[in-house]
């Protein structure tokens, strides 16, 4: 039976004259404008968190509750995505921090391929760099937040005081005071290409075992950390010192080298080593430097951090 016409006497449907139900096409534009602004979603997302992974959860929940929410009343999805992400990754960091005092060994950020993914590095890229994403570690999540929204990209401060729920006042000082911290804690970093130029120099010293060049490279307070997540062999505690670190990088060159073949990728908007064996790469080396050298050595040892990584998988 065929129901009572419309005013122009044409059949009466649930949706659209297509025959698509209007949720489905509800739907299909949410999805849209979900995959839209995932990149910028991800790159707050991982920035708040230092983890990839955690981040791609996060991304889950995010459009899960977008799918739900009811988004005829929502007058700017971008910012509304934006705010959920910031907030659940807020609570996200908390509780992961708690976790994080029982890792094994030293906690780094998941390193993350930039050159597969233009988009993360396309923002600002300071807050990307892995010896930041360290140094984000030692703020509170909601100075995070705010360092992350206005250094990475570069919201305005009434927007940011909107997602956390706060006077713009105490924003601009939440962000003054990461900015601080930042600056107390690192020297002016050096260019992309002396980085390059430090961290080839620092492989061929380190497979030669060369102790006068390896110390030559590094900072007087430079600091070597190992990730290996309980999962491999890796020093549990940080080496401090140029003396100290050339000597525990020279200890293991000969059985640590052999047989093993470096690429060179863009990891964290920086160049990296990928060290590989048999063609799979089982550990991501990068250094951080300064006029007075390198800075930090950072080995990424962990399986389960480096999956993503060319080699990997």
């Amino acid at each position: 039976m065929v129901a009572d016409g419309g005013p122009g006497g044409e059949p009466a449907t649930d949706g659209p004259v297509t025959g698509i139900p209007e949720a489905a096409v509800d739907l299909d534009h949410a999805t849209a404008v979900f995959a839209e602004v995932r990149p910028r979603l991800f790159g707050i997302a991982y920035r708040m968190l230092g983890s990839a992974t955690e981040a791609e959860d996060l991304m889950q929940d995010v459009w899960l509750r977008w799918q739900t929410y009811d988004r005829a009343a929502v007058a700017n999805p971008a910012a509304f995505l934006a705010t959920t992400t910031t907030r659940l990754a807020i609570n996200v960091l908390q509780s992961a921090r708690v976790r994080r005092e029982s890792y094994i060994g030293p906690w780094l950020p998941e390193p993350v391929d930039t050159a597969a993914d233009p988009y993360l590095g396309a923002e600002r890229g300071e807050a990307l760099n892995l010896a930041v994403l360290m140094l984000l570690e030692r703020l509170s999540p909601t100075e995070r937040a705010a360092y992350v929204l206005r250094e990475a990209f570069d919201y305005p401060y009434p927007q940011i005081a909107e997602i956390l729920q706060a006077g713009e006042a105490a924003v601009r000082k939440l962000v003054s005071r990461a900015r601080e911290h930042l600056r107390s804690e690192r020297r002016t970093p050096v260019t992309g290409a002396e980085q390059r130029r430090l961290l080839t120099a620092f492989v061929v010293a380190a497979r030669a075992g060369d102790l006068a060049a390896l110390e030559e490279l590094l900072a007087a307070d430079a600091v070597s950390y190992s990730d290996g997540g309980g999962a491999v062999r890796a020093s549990r505690f940080p080496v401090v010192g140029a003396i100290r670190v050339a000597k525990y990088v020279r200890a293991f060159a000969d059985r640590f080298w052999d047989g093993v073949d470096v690429e060179w990728a863009a990891v964290n908007g920086r160049c990296a080593a990928l060290l590989q064996r048999d063609g799979r790469t089982f550990a991501v080396l990068t250094v951080d430097g300064s006029d007075q050298g390198i800075g930090e050595v950072l080995w990424m040892m962990n399986p389960a951090k480096i999956t993503a990584l060319p080699g990997a998988a």
